[in-house]
């Protein structure tokens, strides 16, 4: 596979990430075979973070043999010396290696967070102390927020950037991929499917890599997953007249008003199943009707939401300002609609 330039951190990554979530789904022995074939079919940047239950030991043991041909990136989500550092040397022992390619600050999304970041006794200074021990290589962070990422792109203090970027969230597109592109901060797609919500790989894949800045980091859970994702990458990445219809046709269908899953409006002291009951109709109209009927995991969602008292901190720490509580009574009339007119026909 093609490499690019991940850059001021000079190294060369494949045009192609591996994100680090979908891994987690097949068995353990099943995820490190296609993270093996993942190399064998050009891959060598692999993404993730210690917040990923076992994810990180997943992509351990699919690297082991190969620790020399790949380049690891993990991240955490600590603003002090003593965490980060805990944090560091756990990410170390859980992917089984002596150095971390990238090691990123995972989400600082507010003013606060990301200045308690360069504070004497902050978790930048753990970050740079590791760097002088060779535990890290690069320092990096991820942002949902624009105005912070641009913040973090222009101070200098970060190699990498983690930004979600897609033909439906394009906000990235006029001021943050070129201002990455600028200050040589390499530029990482998170999202290149919106969450789950774009289906179609080849319109979202080909136009992350409109971009040569832009590596996006897909996850996959199957071999089958990235031979398709891989062999789009490697074609011919001209958007055709009718692709560019297409993707309008689909911004304007889902819009921007839907969850991206990053779970950042989680936990809800209620108990509420906040991402599960946001992303419903999503899992409607992607699983057979008779599983939704089949399955508790529907009606235990749902009935969650009563335990909401409106309290309104989840559209406080969500990062795209959804109206949740709004979206969340919406869906979960949805469910009752739907439950009722199955059992009807």
């Amino acid at each position: 596979m093609k490499k690019v330039r991940l850059g001021k951190t000079g190294l060369m990554v494949s045009r192609v990430v591996m994100g680090g979530i979908p891994i987690q789904r097949p068995p353990f022995e099943e995820a490190a075979r296609i993270i093996e074939k993942a190399i064998d079919l050009g891959i060598n940047f692999f993404d993730t973070s210690i917040n990923y239950e076992d994810s990180e030991l997943r992509i351990g043991e699919g690297v082991r043999e190969h620790r020399d041909d790949v380049i690891l990136a993990t991240k955490g989500r600590w603003t002090d010396k003593k965490t980060a550092a805990q944090c560091i040397d756990r990410s170390l022992e859980r992917l089984g290696t002596d150095y971390i390619d990238l090691w990123q600050f995972h989400n600082p999304g507010n003013q606060a967070a990301y200045d308690n970041l360069f504070k004497p006794g902050g978790a930048y200074e753990a970050a740079e102390e590791a760097l002088e021990e060779g535990k890290i290589l690069h320092i990096g962070t991820s942002f949902h927020p624009l105005d912070m990422a641009l913040k973090a792109v222009e101070s200098g203090k970060f190699e990498t950037l983690q930004f979600p970027f897609n033909f439906v969230l394009r906000e990235a597109e006029d001021r943050l991929i070129p201002s990455a592109a600028e200050h040589g901060v390499g530029f990482i797609g998170m999202k290149p499917f919106a969450g789950g919500r774009l289906t179609d790989p080849n319109l979202a894949i080909k136009y992350v890599l409109q971009h040569d800045n832009v590596v996006p980091d897909p996850g996959f859970q199957s071999v089958e997953e990235m031979r398709q994702v891989i062999e789009i990458a490697e074609g011919d990445l001209t958007l055709t007249e009718e692709e560019l219809r297409r993707i309008e046709e689909i911004r304007s269908k889902v819009g921007t008003r839907f969850c991206r899953r990053c779970g950042y409006c989680m936990p809800c002291p209620q108990g509420v199943k906040i991402p599960n009951i946001m992303c419903l109709q999503v899992m409607y109209n992607e699983w057979p009707d008779e599983w939704i009927l089949k399955f508790d995991y529907f009606d235990e969602v749902t009935a969650s939401a009563g335990n909401c008292i409106d309290c309104g901190v989840c559209e406080e720490k969500c990062p795209y300002h959804l109206p949740i509580r709004e979206i969340m009574r919406e869906n979960v009339e949805y469910h009752r609609r739907f439950v009722e007119e199955r059992k009807k026909s």
